[in-house]
């Protein structure tokens, strides 16, 4: 069901840092911050040849990673994404399967403009999982 790897989400307390620290440090092609206010955060892509890396910081108190940075001030991995042909499909199959999706279970419109869905770390060995329909 699943395809490939799309990202993994660093979630990092200085953003600028941090893009500096992949592009100068580590030489990646480091994309300009985005603002997703729906999802209150502040993004950035590292684009490498077999993947990407989402560097994520909180927009705004209310943003849903200001938690996870306040328990791990320093930042951390926050989810890994994998592509599906069928989001709704994938979703469905999921949930007969018993897997928890988070929110209302919708669809919502991710950072690459495509339907993203995030699935329940204790269903998947402890790590949150967002789909994204490729």
């Amino acid at each position: 069901m699943i395809g490939r790897l799309n990202h993994v989400a660093i979630v990092v307390p200085d953003l600028k840092a941090a893009s500096a620290v992949y592009r100068d440090t580590l030489g990646g092609k480091v994309s300009a911050p985005v603002d997703l206010p729906e999802h209150g955060v502040t993004t950035v892509f590292v684009e490498l040849p077999n993947t990407k890396i989402e560097l994520l910081h909180p927009l705004g108190a209310k943003s849903p990673i200001a938690r996870f940075l306040e328990q791990n001030p320093s930042g951390g991995m926050h989810h890994v994404c994998y592509e599906v042909d069928d989001i709704l499909a994938a979703r469905d199959k999921l949930k007969a399967q018993g897997a928890r999706v988070l929110g209302d279970g919708e669809p919502r419109t991710g950072a690459h403009n495509k339907p993203v869905l995030f699935l329940h770390p204790k269903d998947f060995c402890g790590t949150l999982v967002e789909l994204e329909q490729a």
